[in-house]
């Protein structure tokens, strides 16, 4: 049976894997997915990920904690293949009041919503994170 939404699935998998109280967490890879944990890692609410050479790649994402409970609150899709979201620059919204940050997919590739903003461009609202 074929997966109707992988970003989904790895929103699933790591909110999981932190209820839990794992160290990491495998998920199959995409392109999308690589530049997706890439953000989230250069925001600081991933520690690191590995992308593995196999036949099936997969990326390994260490979890971050911070005094012994998990840095993502929250991480929801906003966007939904069934119902897509759009914005453009001036309605990006604010996550909790600028404490989070929302994952906009433009046409210069995934930013948060300030640097979109910053940038003066809209897009797909993938997610939101806090």
């Amino acid at each position: 049976m074929s997966m109707q939404d992988p970003i989904a699935d790895l929103f699933s998998r790591i909110n999981n894997a932190q209820a839990r109280g794992k160290a990491s967490v495998v998920v199959p890879s995409s392109n999308k997915k690589i530049s997706l944990v890439s953000l989230l890692k250069d925001k600081g609410y991933v520690d690191s990920f590995d992308v593995s050479d196999n036949a099936k790649p997969e990326i390994e994402i260490k979890l971050k904690y911070f005094e012994g409970a998990p840095v993502i609150k929250e991480l929801k899709r906003i966007s939904k293949p069934g119902l897509r979201q759009y914005s453009n620059k001036k309605e990006i919204p604010e996550i909790n009041g600028g404490l989070g940050i929302a994952v906009v997919s433009t046409n210069k590739g995934l930013m948060t919503d300030q640097e979109a903003k910053e940038a003066g461009l809209g897009g797909e609202l993938i997610c939101s994170v806090f």
